[in-house]
This record gives C-alpha cells, sequence and structure tokens, in this order.
C-alpha cells in the first residue's frame, strides 16, 4: 500500500503498541519457560566426539548449562540438512558469549563422527558438534525416528499415523539441560517454529519490506551453494 508519511506515522504508532506488547508477553513466556520443572536425566546417554567418547555430563565442557541443537544429519547423509545448515551459520558468533555466560552450545546429530567433522570444515565451523550414532539420545528427545521406531510425537503433539514414517527420519529442535550437584537435568525443549527466534536471519527478513517472501517455496541453501550474490 502506498500512502503518506502522516499515514505511515499513524499505522507505525499504532503497531508499535503492539510490538510492546509482544515484548512483554514474550519476557512472561522466557519467565515461564525458566520456571518449568527440572527433570534429573536418568540414562547414561553416550556420544562421540572428535576427542573421543564423551557422556551428556561431560559435554558442558566445564559450565552449568547445555544447549543442545538436534542438527538434521542422518546416518546416512551425505551432507546437513540446508535449514539446520542456515541456523549453523547464525551460532559461530553469539558462542563466545555465550560460553563466557556459563553456557555451552553443542550441536548433536546421528551421523558418524567423521561425517559432521568433514561437513564442519566445509562450512567453516569450529562450534563443538558430536555424534550420538548407536544411541537412544535423538530418539528419546523426539527428532529422529527409524521404520522400527516410528516417531509417534514432535513438538509435544502426537504425530498424524500417515506422517510416523517420514522417509527423512530426522526433524529438527533444541533441548536444554542444567548441571548440578553432578546431576544432568533437562529443563526445556523446543521444536519447528519454536526455534525461530533463535534464527537472526528470520528476526531481520520479518523487518524487512517483503517479509521472509516464501511465495515461490523453499529458498534456503548451504551458504555455499547460492548460485550468485543476491541482488
Amino acid at each position: 500500500m502506498i500512502g503518506t508519511r502522516q499515514q505511515f506515522d499513524t499505522a507505525r504508532r499504532a503497531l508499535l503498541e503492539r510490538e510492546k506488547a509482544l515484548t512483554r508477553l514474550s519476557d512472561e513466556v522466557a519467565r515461564e519457560r525458566q520456571a518449568l520443572p527440572w527433570v534429573p536425566v536418568e540414562v547414561e546417554y553416550e556420544f562421540i566426539a572428535e576427542d573421543g567418547r564423551k557422556t551428556l555430563a561431560e559435554l558442558f565442557d566445564g559450565r552449568s548449562q547445555l544447549i543442545v541443537y538436534h542438527f538434521m544429519f542422518g546416518p546416512d547423509w551425505e551432507e546437513g540438512c540446508p535449514s539446520c545448515s542456515s541456523l549453523g551459520d547464525h551460532i559461530e558468533i553469539p558462542r563466545v558469549h555465550l560460553e563466557h555466560h556459563d553456557v555451552t552450545w553443542v550441536a548433536v546429530s546421528r551421523a558418524p563422527i567423521s561425517k559432521l567433522l568433514a561437513y564442519r570444515e566445509r562450512m567453516g565451523w569450529t562450534f563443538p558438534w558430536v555424534s550420538s550414532y548407536g544411541s537412544d539420545f535423538n530418539f528419546d528427545f523426539g527428532v529422529s525416528s527409524t521404520e522400527e521406531r516410528p516417531l509417534l510425537e514432535y513438538n509435544y503433539r502426537e504425530v498424524p499415523e500417515e506422517r510416523r514414517a517420514d522417509p527423512r527420519g530426522e526433524l529438527p529442535g533444541a533441548s536444554m539441560f542444567a548441571l548440578r550437584d553432578g546431576v544432568v537435568h533437562h529443563t526445556y525443549s523446543t521444536y519447528a517454529r519454536g526455534l525461530d527466534a533463535t534464527w537472526g536471519m528470520f528476526q531481520w527478513l520479518d523487518r524487512a519490506p517483503l517479509g521472509r517472501n516464501e511465495a515461490d517455496g523453499y529458498w534456503i541453501r548451504r551458504h555455499d551453494q547460492y548460485e550468485t550474490v543476491a541482488v
């Protein structure tokens, strides 16, 4: 819509009230999120890291809080999911700030560690990435499935029967943990659109003139696979 400066100012001031209400609601939801019960993790999960096998507690790397990003990269895949790769691009800069604020960020996938490290090098990332292959971790946290172990629930909702045999076998999510008195506690998990707020690209697009502009379909590529510089 083309309008006058006065029309813009009137509409923008009205929208500002909505944005302020959303900010206050977001702060309230964050407090409720942090007030969720902590659940002790009773399974001794084991992961394969570039420097050997590690338990879930060891992934904290000396800190008291852990963010696990469930990166979609199945055992038989040759490269990681494009969307997850886009999110991976976003974590390199803030990770240093997280680590200096007592939070460790780790990507976890079911692909073998050799594939993960090779892909990480290709993408130019440095964040810690571990393989959960052979572990129940991804299945227990609702992001992986096989024909023998179909996904019955995703994002705290029942998966329709016709979608349980998803050929990809992997879905995105993030899980948060706290380490207290030697015990790991699961404190929060989020999936699907719940990851949007962690994805800086989307926050900027939501403020751009055309928004996410996805009318032509899925547009995200791995950063080394865009054909040309955007114009």
